[in-house]
């Protein structure tokens, strides 16, 4: 593992209980393509490991779970197999047999959105906020499969006020929705909650979870299966003028210019 970017505590919480903590503060724990990397490889060994029955994201420093992807690793590979690589470590996180959960404090927009609702749970403090506002940063697309999760968990209306129109959305909307299991005060309010949580999770029967799991993701796999064409919409989106001039307008800390076509 990258011990500065993640931090893996096996201990903290309890037996049986993963604590991952995506640790870059000084950029909102955006994630790096090493970040997902250990990511990926830590669902490798949840998947076939009975010992684990909980497994808790979070973030450092108190202003965000997650502020969406590190945009320079954009630049330094096939945009759409890069997409498509993330895609895949968020079907194997949704699929593990562990219930897993996301203790939000801050932000939690783009790539870290799309972690949030591949975990089973959610929990925030009542300052954190939600969405993806990539039409007026970045001028990309999400994969289909990340859009419907977005529904499935924010519901169809939020979900295209986050998209359309570029809006963030309060934990309070959140909770309303159901997309939150949780909505508390403050970070020390959400370890408590994370912890009342975890206790009643750790003592309940893991056969039951694990054959809830598999067929809530059974349910999931025939709802919110991507389109045939999705390469190629995707293609041409990152191959376009608009995904160059926001990663452009992004990297000088600029206003995105984007064409009107």
């Amino acid at each position: 593992m990258t011990e500065q970017e993640l931090i893996v505590d096996r201990d903290r919480l309890g037996p049986g209980v993963v604590e991952v903590t995506f640790n870059r503060p000084h950029r909102r724990n955006a994630f790096t393509r090493a970040m997902y990397g250990d990511l990926r490889a830590m669902c490798e060994e949840l998947r076939d490991d009975r010992s684990v029955g909980v497994l808790v994201l979070r973030g450092a420093g108190g202003q965000a779970f997650a502020a969406g992807n590190e945009i320079s690793d954009f630049l330094d590979s096939d945009a759409v197999a890069y997409e498509t690589w993330i895609r895949e470590l968020l079907e194997m996180l949704f699929a593990l047999p562990q219930v897993t959960i996301a203790a939000i404090d801050g932000v939690c927009v783009g790539g870290g959105l799309a972690v949030a609702t591949h975990c089973d749970l959610r929990i925030a403090t009542a300052d954190s906020r939600f969405g993806y506002p990539i039409a007026r940063t970045l001028g990309n697309a999400l994969s289909a499969s990340i859009v419907y999760r977005c529904v499935a968990t924010f519901g169809e209306p939020l979900t295209r006020e986050m998209l359309l129109a570029s809006r963030l959305v309060g934990a309070d909307r959140a909770h309303g929705v159901g997309a939150l299991v949780s909505c508390v005060a403050d970070a020390a309010a959400l370890d408590t909650e994370l912890a009342a949580l975890v206790d009643g999770i750790s003592h309940a029967s893991r056969v039951t979870l694990r054959v809830t799991k598999h067929q809530l993701h059974q349910r999931a796999l025939l709802t919110e299966a991507s389109p045939d064409d999705e390469a190629a919409v995707l293609t041409e989106v990152y191959n376009g003028a608009d995904f160059k001039e926001g990663v452009r307008a992004f990297l000088a800390k600029e206003k995105p210019a984007f064409g009107r076509d």
